[in-house]
């Protein structure tokens, strides 16, 4: 009987035993803050190559790199750390107790659930390696290599069921050799040896030598989120104020457009004349010369800009020149420190936070290529990207550009086909538009004006009255030209429709009993033009 009950224990412990999970995550420390980073050595790149995460050596040199979504470092204080801490974490790694003895070959369709696996000697990835969770998002894996690892082509490592990058870790004694089109998921360690990637692989995770070089080619490598990693959530919003309501706007210099050119939100400028835009394509108010609102616009656009100028960066992006070229960027402050020139796409990656906030300083003029693009990922939402440029700005044909523009002393230039998802700015320069759209993104609510178009007030050949109304509203036409073609739209102040009609009398009465108390804007069109604007009061 006891034995029989002795053999159901042993029966019971081993089916238990492969669910549990020994496997230990070591102490990163500020190595965690690098997605590539040897203690001694170069740290190389060809290609474009994205990177999302510092880089840096404490014992050489990187060079080769483009654009990186992080900060370069080499041989200063930050690289002593990581060195320190890169150190603590392979002996952390390295005392783990193997719970598994996996064949050297691993992937070819195989599933891994959490635990440490050791292989005592070198290894290979081929095809896909599932790591298997379990629903349980802690879990943890760690792979201990005794020798060099390589992949295949093509070879990928698979989270499923919960499965996290930052949980999963890989201490190998010898080279790491990626080839073409390898996915690797998770922090390697590598004692003593070199780390190879080639074209096309893709790590999230890291990739961390002791005393060996670090050599990549066209590869996509960014640090893992999660396991606390610190949420990136940007700087706060500058306020736009005023600002917020014009889709097009200059301080000091004329606004000009030809083409048809489609605008949502205001347009104009505080010094000089705004000229071209058609009432029709415009949904928010044109103001043909300064007026009370420009002048608030203007003062409001310069705290803007003083806040976006004056915030201290986070990353300073060192070639301008080759700005773009698929560029992944996440929230932070940016700083370019002279010239850009934005070639095809750049993404903006919120991390599925929507209201993570991207500002991108630049230090001179700014210019697109033709069918640039702005994408944005993960929940980055336009209203939340902001461009503060010292120096002129161009937006090249058929660009989509998404986010604010706030120029500072320089002219904008925004060109056929253009779809801009924001705004344009400028504290001083001309602007000039030609058959281009300009959605400006989350309108205050206060810019009750948007969708009425001002005019000159000294123009009084239409009258309305009386105002305030009650049932009955009177128009009084006295140019007999201006009754050609001439209708009279009401809006209330959403911007909505409320009431449109011919007006082909001198005088003419509205029966306005069904528009409820409040305040309500109207528009007289003759041929296409806003001849006249103003407000209006029911008092039912």
């Amino acid at each position: 009987m006891k034995n029989k009950l002795s053999n159901m224990l042993t029966v019971a412990m081993l089916l238990v035993i492969p669910s549990l999970s020994f496997a230990q995550a070591p102490t990163l420390g500020t190595a965690a803050d690098f997605v590539l980073f040897t203690t001694n050595g170069a740290v190389k790149n060809t290609g474009t190559s994205q990177l999302t995460g510092n880089v840096g050596t404490n014992n050489g040199s990187n060079t080769g790199f483009g654009n990186v979504n992080g900060v370069m470092h080499a041989k200063d204080a930050a690289t002593a750390k990581c060195d320190s801490n890169v150190l603590v974490a392979y002996g952390q790694l390295k005392a783990d107790v193997p719970t598994f003895f996996p064949s050297a070959s691993m992937g070819n369709g195989d599933t891994l659930i959490p635990g440490v696996y050791s292989i005592a000697a070198a290894a290979t990835l081929n095809l896909n390696l599932y790591l298997n969770a379990k629903g349980n998002p802690n879990a943890v894996f760690v792979f201990q290599i005794g020798g060099p690892l390589s992949t295949g082509a093509l070879s990928k490592v698979k989270l499923i069921n919960g499965a996290l990058a930052c949980n999963v870790y890989w201490k190998v004694e010898g080279l790491v050799s990626m080839a073409a089109g390898s996915t690797m998921r998770g922090t390697i360690i590598i004692n003593n040896a070199a780390i190879n990637m080639n074209t096309g692989d893709t790590l999230e995770g890291r990739a961390l030598s002791i005393a060996g070089a670090v050599t990549v080619s066209g590869i996509l490598a960014y640090t893992p989120i999660g396991c606390s990693s610190p949420t990136l959530t940007g700087p706060a919003a500058p306020t736009l104020g005023a600002a917020g309501c014009y889709a097009v706007f200059s301080t000091d210099g004329a606004v000009t457009n030809s083409g048809t050119t489609h605008l949502t939100g205001d347009v104009g400028t505080n010094v000089g004349l705004t000229t071209g835009y058609n009432a029709v394509d415009v949904t928010g108010t044109i103001h043909p010369k300064p007026d009370g609102s420009t002048a608030v616009c203007a003062s409001d656009l310069l705290s803007a800009y003083n806040y976006l100028n004056t915030l201290p960066y986070d990353i300073e992006l060192l070639y301008p020149a080759q700005f773009g070229h698929n560029l992944v960027l996440t929230p932070h402050t940016y700083i370019m420190k002279s010239a850009v020139t934005f070639t095809d796409s750049l993404y903006l990656n919120a991390e599925n936070d929507p209201a993570a906030i991207f500002v991108i300083q630049v230090n001179g003029a700014f210019a697109t290529s033709t069918f640039s693009k702005v994408i944005l990922i993960n929940g980055a939402q336009a209203a939340n990207v902001y461009w503060v440029i010292n120096g002129a700005v161009s937006i090249n044909k058929f660009s989509t550009f998404n986010g604010t523009v706030v120029c500072n002393n320089g002219a904008i230039n925004v060109v056929t086909g253009a779809v801009i998802n924001g705004r344009v700015l400028t504290t001083k320069g001309q602007v000039t538009t030609d058959t281009i759209t300009v959605t400006a993104s989350a309108i205050p609510g206060n810019c009750s004006t948007v969708g009425i178009q001002n005019i000159n007030a000294d123009d009084e050949s239409v009258t309305l009255y009386p105002n305030p109304f009650r049932s009955s509203l009177a128009i009084k036409i006295s140019d007999n030209a201006i009754l050609n073609n001439c209708n009279l739209t009401i809006y209330n102040v959403l911007g909505q429709e409320v009431l449109k009609m011919d007006i082909t009398e001198h005088s003419t009465t509205v029966e306005t009993s069904k528009l409820i108390s409040g305040i309500y804007f109207y528009k007289v069109i003759e041929n296409n033009n806003v001849i006249q604007s103003g407000k209006l009061i029911s008092q039912q």
